[in-house]
């Protein structure tokens, strides 16, 4: 759960800015710069609280010289987010040489009476007041988009803007508005990597946290909900690499488990769509006979080759979605990525 906190504050940022038609690669960037501004503030003043807000100041701040180039000066999304990124992890890496080394105050935990409950209150219960920030920014975020005239708005300027325009909405800055939120979302996830999971700084401690918020934003198919699934299942095949790697577990287990994970797939696929199951047997006798040989045979697997789990883990999943074109084209909004030339 801890390590799934940044991934999601910066995947509903993201998502928020990617409704209203932007496309911001620089989600790394903004992210190492709330990391570093959160960790200096709260180094300097001695309180966490503060420099989780100043984390959000200083992504929303950097989130908008995007969006100055992008909206008013009409600079390619692309390549000015890929630029944001790389201004963002030297300008990281300038401001936190005095603070290697140095110990950040200790972030408030919530204690409720309910983190006495045996196995569940431990696991639901008692942790850091950002993990449950998460929680409410998802539930405002799908309120927001569902559920007010402020976000039907904003989904319509990120379907179309031009139409937008035409009913008398101001695109430049509602985009901007969403630029600016989608940036404090990503210096509040760098927070939570400064000040909470790895409670100190370290250059290049994002380590691509970014660009797999950028992917679970596509794996989530614009939708909030799914965001938070997505975000969970890339934070658990993080800390999973790092206990396989402590338990010393074989590439012969990881091929078992991708293989009983295909299995249980498409024999629920199957099932559900009324087709007999035996065609499938041919994948639970792999992933039993894999695991029989895991067993008795033990070859070693380096860490580094564990460590590459989740990133392997987030191009599958952009090769899978976007093998579904189709699929993806509708769940994407229609002025993803375009420019928007005012007129009249």
């Amino acid at each position: 759960m801890i390590a799934a906190t940044p991934l999601m504050l910066a995947a509903l940022g993201e998502l928020v800015v990617e409704k209203s038609g932007v496309l911001n690669l620089g989600v790394e960037g903004m992210m190492i710069i709330g990391a570093i501004a959160g960790f200096a503030v709260a180094v300097e003043t001695g309180s966490p609280m503060l420099g989780v807000v100043a984390a959000a100041l200083a992504g929303a701040a950097l989130a908008l010289v995007f969006g100055v180039l992008t909206q008013m000066l009409l600079s390619n999304q692309v390549a000015t987010g890929l630029a944001l990124t790389l201004f963002g992890l030297g300008l990281a890496a300038l401001i936190g040489q005095p603070y290697a080394g140095i110990k950040p105050p200790a972030f408030p935990r919530l204690d409720f009476f309910l983190s006495d409950i045996p196995v569940i209150g431990r696991v639901l219960f008692g942790h850091d007041l950002m993990l449950y920030l998460a929680f409410a920014l998802l539930a405002a975020v799908w309120l927001f988009l569902s559920r007010t005239r402020a976000g039907l708005i904003l989904r319509a300027v990120g379907e179309s803007h031009d139409a937008a325009h035409a009913l008398g909405y101001n695109v430049i800055g509602i985009r901007l508005a969403a630029i600016a939120f989608g940036g404090a979302c990503a210096g509040l996830g760098g927070a939570a990597l400064s000040l909470v999971r790895v409670p100190q700084w370290t250059e290049g401690m994002t380590a691509g946290a970014g660009w797999i918020a950028l992917a679970i934003v596509v794996f989530a198919t614009w939708k909030p909900g799914r965001v938070a699934l997505g975000a969970y299942l890339f934070g658990g095949v993080t800390i999973l690499q790092l206990n396989f790697q402590a338990a010393r577990i074989t590439p012969l287990w990881l091929l078992a488990l991708a293989l009983l994970l295909l299995a249980v797939n498409a024999s629920v696929r199957r099932w559900q769509q009324g087709r007999p199951v035996a065609p499938v047997l041919g994948w639970w006798a792999a992933t039993a006979a894999t695991a029989a040989l895991a067993v008795v045979w033990a070859p070693s697997i380096q860490s580094q080759y564990l460590s590459m789990t989740p990133y392997i883990c987030t191009i599958l999943v952009l090769v899978v979605m976007s093998g579904n074109r189709l699929r993806a084209s509708l769940a994407a909004p229609a002025s993803l990525g375009r420019v928007f030339h005012r007129t009249g």
